[in-house]
């Protein structure tokens, strides 16, 4: 359990260094690869807080 809470912290980790880039690019096309990728690891983040919740209950 507690390598899917560390797992889940690098993805949010992850997710907040792509938004930076994100926030920071010049480039549209970069700045919304950037906000996707973001988004998408808060996604797979928020799924293993629902797997360990899932876990903890059983």
């Amino acid at each position: 359990m507690k390598d899917m809470q560390k797992h889940r912290d690098v993805l949010l980790q992850e997710a907040d260094e792509c938004q930076l880039v994100s926030d920071l690019a010049t480039d549209t096309a970069k700045r919304e690869l950037f906000a996707k990728l973001a988004e998408h690891h808060r996604t797979l983040a928020a799924e293993l807080d629902r797997a360990i919740e899932n876990h903890r209950q059983a």
